[in-house]
């Protein structure tokens, strides 16, 4: 990981502005915690304002609101496009907020998406027991819901106990899905493009997700001719540099910054839910009307 900025230095138990965060993921996509234990982890955080951005769907949204751990916590509607940048050659991540939550686009792109990622999820499976691991569909199933796409999270947690974050983990991750690794390789993503047309078309603002992660500042003017209305600004993978570059950015087309711990739980790096709302000084989101849903 990138070293990144710290964001909450702060003691938990200082009198601080309300935290928020815009963007975690549950076990509904690639996270390891359930809806519910995001939602009292960001209870006990403080967290006000929470938004799930499970990749290439929008059901999350469905299923917090009617939580009990939800009451205290202003839910906005989200998702995160997994798109790509045909003309650099890169992955982009398109953040979706507070769509229309009947619209259609979106799903246009993201329901033929998903299934690709099964089935390609499930050849690597088969892929990784022919290179002589014992692991099967079945096992790595048995870990979701009826219906589920399967993540590369899923097959790893089916192979080892170790966490994400250490050596073992990464360094048997990077023998079986990277380089000349028996399931290295990736599906097709949507165009960049054709995700923020659609996060428009469903009248949500769209946001580019870790410009820093993914070296997306390149791509960020043609898209504001798109219509993109923001840029996240504090991500656990942006340096000093990336945060003075993402509100030079904002500042100069007048975009919203949002911010987020992108919190997987244990299919992730460890990072605490929540963020000092105060930081995003530049039209924070925060202080954006919401549509009623």
């Amino acid at each position: 990981m990138r070293q990144g900025v710290r964001y909450d230095e702060r003691e938990s138990g200082e009198d601080v502005m309300a935290r928020i965060d815009l963007h975690v993921h549950s076990t509904l996509s690639d996270g390891g915690d359930t809806i519910d234990q995001v939602l009292e982890a960001a209870h006990k955080r403080g967290v006000k304002m929470l938004s799930f951005v499970d990749h290439d769907m929008t059901l999350t949204y469905h299923v917090a609101k009617r939580k009990p751990a939800a009451r205290d916590i202003t839910l906005v509607p989200g998702i995160e496009l997994s798109a790509y940048d045909f003309k650099r050659d890169r992955k982009v991540h398109v953040l979706g907020y507070d769509y229309n939550l009947d619209g259609s686009q979106m799903q246009q792109l993201t329901v033929p998406l998903l299934e690709r990622r099964h089935q390609h999820s499930l050849w690597q499976v088969e892929q990784i027991r022919q290179y002589g691991f014992d692991i099967d569909v079945e096992q790595v199933e048995a870990q979701l819901l009826p219906g589920q796409t399967v993540y590369k999270q899923h097959i790893m947690a089916a192979l080892t106990d170790a966490h994400y974050a250490t050596d073992e983990y990464r360094s048997l991750y990077r023998v079986l899905f990277k380089g000349d690794g028996p399931a290295a390789g990736d599906i097709e993503y949507m165009d960049v493009h054709d995700a923020v047309r659609a996060v428009k078309a469903d009248g949500g603002m769209a946001v580019i997700a870790h410009p820093g992660q993914l070296d997306s500042y390149d791509l960020i003017e043609e898209l504001v001719e798109l219509g993109i209305d923001g840029i996240e600004q504090y991500h656990p993978d942006h340096t000093e540099d990336d945060v003075r570059r993402v509100g030079e950015l904002c500042d100069s087309y007048g975009l919203v910054t949002t911010g987020g711990s992108d919190y997987h739980g244990d299919f992730g790096v460890p990072v605490e839910i929540g963020m000092d709302a105060d930081l995003l000084t530049h039209r924070p989101f925060d202080e954006v009307p919401f549509k009623k849903c």
